[in-house]
């Protein structure tokens, strides 16, 4: 069995494939239809109106029965609004979604296994695999879907070395590879490829595609790690000039301003946070998450009261889902460690 720090790799490279497995179609599709109908359900994606994407995926699913990518979408749309809304992802129904797409891009690549899109399908079905498998800790198995992502993209590039997403993919891979392996960089084997990952994408976004905005939110959130949020910033206005309403950008702007403007990070969190309140029946993990971030942000500026405020809000907070208490455990533990510290700051100030 690997041991735990194994372990932590391989969750974190088969995290690369949450972005590489969605980072679709550099060139239009051929079929006209499946490009109008993939735009469509993108920008609504785009927008989070994750019902009505859905229903555009599951006509690009009935008009085209023997193409994977109306399930392949049906899977993406409901990761995007797991991952948006924090909720649980339900493994059953993405595993099924796959398994069909699966079937579907198997009898494809049986009879043509040089198609670059044949291939590509094959790459997205086993990236999003490994990402579900990750979520669930089944790590093993995320890091070898993974590889199996990575190894179809590759072949999309021996087939066409010009395939931007095949490249976008790498790219992202071979910065977080050596990011999360960087303290064995000094072993003559193990090479630092962040600055060339980086370069990848740089190139990358400079070419449009189907889903441009997702080789940039990664770029997005590379630069925060590698110490670049000047650039995380410039980036994150440029996608919200377009897509005003998308938290996903929002998010990567708030955080690259906590290294350069905590004011203007807790501004953005709480757009955010407005934007979160207009959910209906959200399970409130975004909320504490958000109320948290703040109040640490306001504790560093010196401003005791409100982040003693917002500690309280959320140390009041009602939440139904004993999941959401799981999950929250530690924040809240956090959370009442930073009280503590506000209380003796505030008596010492009288």
């Amino acid at each position: 069995m690997p041991g735990i720090g194994h372990l932590v790799l391989y969750k974190s490279i088969a995290l690369v494939f949450i972005f590489a497995a969605i980072q679709l179609f550099a060139q239009n599709h051929p079929n006209p239809k499946i490009d109008s109908l993939l735009q469509n359900g993108i920008e609504k994606l785009l927008h989070q109106n994750y019902k009505s994407a859905e229903v555009v995926f599951n006509k690009l699913k009935i008009e085209f029965p023997k193409n994977p990518l109306g399930h392949i979408y049906l899977t993406a749309a409901k990761i995007a609004r797991a991952v948006d809304y924090e909720e649980k992802l339900n493994e059953h129904q993405l595993d099924s979604l796959l398994t069909i797409a699966k079937t579907q891009a198997d009898d494809l690549l049986d009879f043509d296994d040089k198609s670059l899109w044949n291939n590509y399908y094959d790459a997205l079905i086993y990236g999003y695999r490994a990402y579900y498998n990750s979520v669930n800790s089944n790590l093993i198995s995320a890091f070898a879907d993974g590889v199996l992502s990575l190894h179809s993209f590759q072949h999309c590039l021996e087939i066409d070395n010009d395939f931007n997403e095949a490249l976008i993919a790498i790219g992202i891979y071979k910065y977080w590879k050596s990011a999360q392996t960087k303290s064995l960089n000094w072993i003559p084997f193990v090479k630092d490829e962040r600055e060339e990952g980086i370069a990848i994408l740089e190139s990358a976004i400079t070419h449009d595609s189907y889903n441009q905005y997702l080789a940039v939110h990664s770029l997005i959130w590379i630069y925060i790690d590698n110490g670049e949020s000047e650039k995380a910033i410039e980036l994150s206005k440029k996608m919200l000039s377009k897509y005003s309403d998308s938290r996903f950008f929002r998010w990567g702007l708030a955080r690259a301003y906590e290294d350069i403007d905590k004011v203007k990070a807790i501004e953005i969190y709480h757009e955010i946070l407005i934007s979160i309140e207009q959910i209906s029946n959200r399970n409130f993990f975004n909320d504490i998450v958000l109320k948290h971030k703040m109040a640490m942000l306001y504790n560093d500026l010196g401003d005791y009261n409100q982040s003693n405020q917002l500690c309280d809000e959320i140390l009041n907070s009602k939440i139904k889902s004993n999941e959401i208490k799981l999950r929250l455990e530690d924040r809240f533990e956090r959370v009442i460690n930073l009280k503590e510290e506000l209380n003796e700051k505030l008596e010492n100030n009288n």
